[in-house]
């Protein structure tokens, strides 16, 4: 019986233990708002609409990690207006929305794409079928997006890194992506394009997990050295004069 007593108390220390350190983890979690990406390639698939997508694709694939606090600001309006209805008046009372509770940001995640190209060409691995040749097709995609996370109280850049993504025939390069295309963005869910992209939005959360939360040796070394082999490529592909 006693043992039995002693395991009980010990579950429960336990369960109070884990359910103390989850509301620890959420009290310390970073507080971010992302912005619009913003665009300086020459891409096809850029047009109106697509960095507002694209940082509403990032804010989501942030929230699902569990990591960071999130906050709207896409779609604020929204919010502000059932503010304003709760403080008409026409709301009952005790259920309307507070004024000045809005959370404020910490951080302001940016994103810019610096660099896109794609490649389509034949593999040699085409099928002839009753005299009709079908060539095999290769297609690849890199995107780079260089990435500042800002400290809203000083306007200083806290954490900074191009972040690579690419696709190569049927294939992400990175990770399981959590978000969905839609918008201006809905038909390049299947093309090198936009293999690319979900490459590169999982990249960055991946980045920022690790530099914003985990903040681990392990995880810090790994990027460092992506980020070192990204300068070496670009060294060799320089000429100087």
């Amino acid at each position: 019986m006693n043992k039995l007593l002693v395991a009980g108390i010990l579950a429960l220390v336990g369960l109070g233990t884990t359910s103390a350190a989850y509301a620890q983890r959420g009290n310390h979690r970073p507080v971010v708002a992302v912005a619009d990406f913003q665009n300086d390639t020459g891409a096809g698939w850029w047009r109106g609409g697509v960095g507002r997508e694209l940082g509403s694709m990032l804010a989501n694939e942030l929230s699902s990690t569990g990591d960071f606090r999130v906050v709207e600001r896409e779609k604020l309006g929204a919010v502000l207006s059932e503010q304003d209805l709760a403080a008409s008046g026409r709301v009952r009372s005790g259920t309307g929305a507070a004024t000045g509770e809005l959370t404020g940001a910490q951080y302001l995640i940016m994103g810019t794409v610096s660099a896109y190209e794609e490649n389509t060409a034949s593999t040699g691995g085409g099928v002839s079928f009753r005299g009709i040749s079908l060539g095999g097709k290769r297609s690849e995609a890199y995107l780079a997006v260089d990435l500042r996370v800002v400290d809203a109280s000083t306007g200083e850049v806290a954490f900074s890194r191009t972040v690579e993504g690419r696709s190569s025939g049927g294939g992400v390069s990175v990770g399981v992506f959590r978000g969905g295309f839609g918008g201006s963005l809905a038909n390049e869910r299947n093309t090198p394009a936009g293999k690319a992209i979900r490459a590169a939005l999982v990249e960055i959360t991946d980045y920022l997990s690790c530099a914003m939360v985990q903040q681990s040796r392990g995880c810090e070394a790994e990027y460092q050295e992506k980020e070192n082999r990204r300068r070496d490529s670009n060294r060799r592909g320089l000429r100087l004069d």
